[in-house]
């Protein structure tokens, strides 16, 4: 097995970065990941606190490294042992030593992940969706309403995601396109397509999420792996 800090591995997948990126998320105490022969991660190994669910953690982990470093990795490769000692405050990004491989880009205080997405039906609005995505210690918050279908619940969930960045980022004039749920190699992945205006040039976006939760989680990660580098690059 190749250690992750190999030459393979490091120039393959940003594992150093993404190491970083999970120590900031809430909970999390220290990270480790392992690489494969080919660089590929084969293990995480995260130590947190109780403060949150491993399976809450789990699922912060996977969204945060397809949102900000586009890396998907199986749930079922992340392992989670929790302790009763207190988290310790991350180490600031920018003593990292910048290399090719991470100059120019934001610091991982500043990305944006998935924290949770809720579907509620009424007789009178008929289907709400709300998404809550997270910013450093911030939280916001978009929600779509729309008639009751499974397709609509997948587009009111990336309605209302492209609502939370909206908030989160200010005006950056994306515009929903659409989304679609199709089945390829014996998987269900989520396919969704954002406009982004940049002057006077429009540009598509487009990103992709396996189902495993939910169609609607995956609609949301589909929507952020679509934006994140455009957002990054951008802000």
């Amino acid at each position: 097995m190749t250690s992750p800090h190999s030459p393979i591995a490091g120039s393959v997948l940003p594992l150093k970065r993404a190491e970083d990126l999970i120590s900031t998320l809430p909970g999390v105490i220290s990270a480790r990941i392992i690489a494969g022969d080919t660089g590929a991660v084969n293990e995480i190994h995260v130590l947190t606190t109780a403060e949150f669910p491993a399976k809450q953690t789990v699922r912060n982990i996977e969204s945060a490294l397809i949102a900000h470093l586009g890396m998907r990795v199986d749930h079922r490769k992340v392992s989670v042992a929790i302790t009763s000692e207190t988290a310790r405050p991350a180490s600031p990004v920018s003593k990292v030593p910048e290399t090719e491989e991470n100059s120019g880009r934001i610091s991982t205080g500043r990305h944006i992940y998935f924290e949770d997405v809720e579907v509620r039906g009424s007789r009178a609005k008929g289907t709400t969706c709300r998404v809550t995505l997270r910013k450093g210690v911030d939280t916001f918050v978009g929600e779509a309403e729309g008639v009751e279908s499974e397709r609509s619940r997948v587009e009111l969930a990336a309605r209302a995601t492209l609502l939370a960045i909206s908030r989160a980022y200010g005006d950056r004039k994306l515009v929903f396109e659409g989304v679609k749920v199709m089945d390829l190699f014996d998987r269900t992945i989520v396919f969704a397509g954002v406009t982004a205006h940049v002057g006077r040039d429009n540009r598509i976006l487009t990103g992709t999420c396996e189902v495993r939760e939910s169609a609607e989680t995956a609609s949301v990660l589909a929507v952020l792996d679509a934006t994140n580098r455009w957002l990054e690059y951008n802000r």
